[in-house]
């Protein structure tokens, strides 16, 4: 017997599973109780494609997206949170049983299952994890699908937020939800719908591409300070660019700086809110040194998505949840009503009070490499790859992590020669984006995209350089790929690129826990996908 099983991360324990306390820090009790809203998601997305008349489906797609997104890593760590999501849950799921005509001895139980009360819940999350799964290929491609899920749940409910939505990705999304409950589908059919997912994970990147560019605009080549101001600030992580926006707005004139920290980095790329004098730079790192970076900003923090660490006592009172993020304790501000903003009037009333940041480095580092600016410069990119004075160029985005073994990306930054550019986006970035690795012919040889979303630019750039190229096969593109992982997002950023046929992915620092020995043979025969090695052996194989 085990308190809990979860293997969704990149840092899961031993490599196997987390089955104590999450390595990431949630209770057994969450643990389980996030597999059961997991369960009724997909007695939810069943239900709801076979009564698809006569219900509000886009309330149902929001539920989904937002219950989804609550369950990635580093995200909610709240029992009482996902008690109510799961009531909430078997409300809408009862409401649609409602009107299905299928006979109710032919549906799932996790249509069905009714509970009396909570203990009959908690008996419940104990039986429905992934472990309960028996056969380890099943289980394994089940998980894959629902880990890619998670990830594209993420990014439509970043899409939505800013009005952009696509109703044929709701469909498939929960079309590949109900497909985890079939047990006559068989590996190669799990497979299949693996991939399918990677092609809706395009689709996805590629939606949220054009929300954030439509309301925010092109992200243009930027210089952002990492020093401090002497004002009272505000530190804004996560993800959420809505968030910042109505930040921003609310503190123009307060004597409040607002900075960014890991993962909000690249909102300094768009043209929209550099016209805020008050949003002064970057405090920090990735998500993973944020206990001892939160305890130097002195200011309030603005958790806006996935990347908490759970805060120390020390500086505990002063960390803001919003949207799906949630821990015990903390100070929530709540979604916004229709045709209003958050009101962010706590954090600001908090930050008054607090001294400024304390300095922890100083200068300016450069990004806003997205897919517009880059073919911007595709005359200047591609005399330099013909010249030779571009040999390659080396996709190192995807996650940062605590891990030791992650420093292996900055050795491999450093010893890439001299003709060698990076492509980045996500917060692996962070391993060597404060480097100085120079320029070819004018050109940064480490060309941040952005986001972990922004993948999608990069994307993007390779299939414009095969058409310059006037290549049959991307893989022929002088690109070669050392991807770094984490969470259920880069998982969505994984099947993406596998969709697009990229082959040959080096993929650390661990291949995924949830992958069978079967399932990742089987992915590395049809796509070359393997881990790293040491940085020597990889830099002879990749460049």
């Amino acid at each position: 017997m085990v308190s809990m099983f979860c293997f969704q991360c990149q840092e899961t324990a031993r490599n196997k599973g987390c089955t104590v306390k999450g390595v990431c820090g949630k209770t057994p009790e969450v643990a389980k109780l996030q597999d059961l809203l997991i369960y009724l998601l997909k007695g939810i997305a069943k239900s709801s494609l076979q009564a698809e008349k006569g219900i509000d489906q886009r309330s149902v797609n929001e539920f989904i997206i937002k219950g989804l997104f609550s369950t990635i890593t580093n995200v909610n760590f709240d029992k009482d949170f996902f008690m109510d999501k799961i009531k909430e849950a078997l409300s809408l799921r009862n409401e649609l049983l409602d009107k299905v005509g299928a006979e109710k001895n032919k549906l799932h139980d996790a249509q069905l299952w009714t509970p009396q009360n909570d203990a009959e819940i908690e008996q419940k999350a104990e039986t429905v994890g992934v472990l309960a799964t028996k056969d380890e290929d099943i289980r394994s491609l089940r998980e894959l699908i629902t880990y890619g899920l998670k990830g594209l749940a993420a990014y439509a409910d970043h899409a939505l937020i800013l009005g952009f939505s696509d109703d044929e990705i709701f469909k498939f999304m929960k079309k590949a939800l109900a497909a985890t409950l079939d047990d006559s589908l068989s590996a190669e059919d799990l497979t299949a719908l693996a991939l399918e997912t990677g092609k809706y994970g395009v689709k996805v990147m590629a939606l949220l591409d054009e929300a954030n560019t439509k309301t925010y605009g092109n992200p243009e080549i930027t210089k952002v300070d990492i020093g401090v101001r002497n004002n009272p600030g505000i530190l804004v992580s996560g993800h959420d660019l809505k968030d910042l926006e109505e930040l921003l707005k609310q503190t123009r004139g307060t004597g409040i700086d607002v900075y960014t920290h890991g993962e909000m980095l690249p909102a300094h790329y768009y043209p929209f809110f550099k016209k805020y004098e008050n949003f002064v730079g970057n405090y920090g790192n990735a998500w993973w040194k944020q206990k001892e970076e939160f305890e130097s900003f002195n200011g309030p923090i603005l958790m806006t998505t996935n990347c908490l660490v759970p805060p120390k006592e020390s500086y505990k009172d002063r960390v803001y949840t919003t949207g799906n993020v949630g821990f015990s304790g903390l100070t929530h501000i709540a979604d916004r009503e229709p045709g209003k903003a958050k009101d962010f009037s706590p954090l600001i009333e908090h930050a008054k009070k607090c001294k400024p940041p304390q300095e922890i480095e100083n200068g300016k580092i450069i990004g806003g490499f997205a897919h517009n600016t880059v073919l911007g410069l595709a005359d200047k990119v591609v005399g330099a790859v013909k010249s030779g004075a571009i040999k390659k160029f080396i996709v190192m985005a995807g996650c940062d992590g605590r891990m030791k073994a992650r420093e292996y990306y900055t050795e491999f930054a450093k010893r890439l020669p001299q003709d060698v550019v990076i492509l980045t986006a996500g917060c692996a970035k962070y391993k060597y984006n404060k480097l100085n690795l120079g320029e070819i012919d004018g050109i940064p040889r480490v060309l941040d995209a952005g986001q972990c979303n922004d993948s999608y630019s990069l994307a993007v750039i390779a299939l414009k350089l095969k058409e310059v190229f006037e290549l049959n096969d991307i893989n022929e593109l002088p690109i070669s790929y050392n991807i770094a992982w984490y969470e259920q997002k880069a998982v969505i950023v994984l099947l993406a690129l596998l969709h697009l046929g990229i082959k040959n992915i080096h993929l650390g620092p661990s291949l995924p826990a949830f992958l069978s020995p079967n399932v990742a043979n089987a992915l590395v025969e049809k796509f070359g996908i393997s881990g790293i090695s040491t940085v020597d052996e990889d830099l002879k194989k990749l460049v």
